[in-house]
């Protein structure tokens, strides 16, 4: 399948802006969605060289006559508008409902009525809570253990329906752990480097204990792209990951490693979550995704995050963020 005019939702954000750049290298006519705001700032696409080569649009995926207007002549759409943060949804989950299930909801609708070809929805290892096995595969059950990952399950339920009902084109990518350049400091990686590069006595973090899939950015943008050129895939959640397990504390050490850093760290009681919505093991099984398309993520974590601190160790980055709070 030959697909040229994609348009990607939630542009203006980390991943968003590094698919952009991927699609603008593989040849595609890309519209990018930022969303509306009073400054008329477009987020990180204000970063990335391919910039005058694509169509900025700035809107909001909660507004159905937006969204049918901005679906016109799309090929493929990537939909990755979302509230991400956890600890915000636990503040206000009104709003994760908004955008992330009626946003999907506007977006899948308006994919229908404009006769859009793929329509690749972003859904999050979060929707698996807590490991009941590992590695986690597709038929894992889904645990909202957050109200985030709830607005996430729905919003997947969402789009699925659309793929039974009306025969949308529909595929779930299911990325865990994704760090990088310009991953907001909520995450946990840039907030440790973040930490680190501004000469912190101690850094603080949450629970440590924890363990996570991390994949490297760019991979798991390669993975978007495969499953959009994989006619296979329609119709199925995909998990995209690297199949590797590391605890929130070994990679604070490997960072200090690679930083040359002796600082400890301190826990944060503001950074724990709740004790039941703690999500305690994330480990991607990936092999659906490698049996459909034969990609494999190509950056180690060790390599990963020599790039990613690399990135944060310049001072123009670092200065848009603010390590000495706690971001939520």
């Amino acid at each position: 399948m030959t697909i040229q005019r994609a348009l990607v939702t939630g542009a203006d954000g980390f991943i968003g802006s590094h698919l952009v750049e991927l699609l603008h290298a593989k040849g595609y006519e890309i519209t990018a969605l930022v969303q509306y705001n009073s400054f008329n700032n477009w987020g990180w696409l204000e970063q990335i060289n391919c910039l005058p080569s694509i169509n900025v649009v700035v809107g909001d995926v909660r507004d159905y006559n937006f969204c049918i207007e901005l679906c016109k002549d799309i090929d493929v759409i990537f939909h990755l508008a979302a509230l991400i943060a956890i600890p915000y949804s636990y503040v206000a989950p009104q709003s994760y409902v908004d955008v992330n299930v009626n946003g999907t909801l506007n977006m899948c609708q308006a994919a229908l009525k404009n006769n859009v070809k793929r329509f690749l929805h972003t859904s999050t290892s979060e929707v698996y809570g807590s490991a009941q096995y590992i590695p986690i595969d597709e038929k894992h059950p889904l645990q909202p253990q957050s109200p985030y990952s709830a607005s996430k399950i729905a919003a997947d339920s969402m789009a699925m329906s659309f793929y039974y009902s009306f025969e949308l084109p529909v595929t779930i990518m299911r990325p865990f752990n994704t760090y990088g350049p310009r991953q907001s400091a909520r995450a946990v990686i840039p907030s440790i480097i973040s930490q680190l590069a501004t000469n912190k006595d101690a850094i603080q973090l949450g629970d440590v204990s924890t363990t996570r899939d991390f994949n490297y950015v760019e991979d798991t943008c390669e993975a978007m792209y495969a499953l959009a050129q994989c006619e296979q895939a329609i119709g199925q959640a995909i998990n995209i990951g690297s199949s590797t397990e590391i605890s929130i504390f070994d990679t604070f050490l490997l960072i200090k490693e690679l930083m040359d850093s002796n600082v400890e760290f301190i826990q944060d009681p503001k950074r724990l979550r709740p004790k039941n919505s703690e999500v305690q093991r994330l480990v991607c099984d990936n092999s659906v995704f490698r049996n459909l398309t034969g990609v494999l993520p190509q950056n180690s974590i060790q390599e990963g995050l020599r790039k990613t601190i690399e990135w944060f160790s310049n001072s123009n980055n670092l200065s848009k963020y603010k390590s000495n709070i706690y971001n939520i």
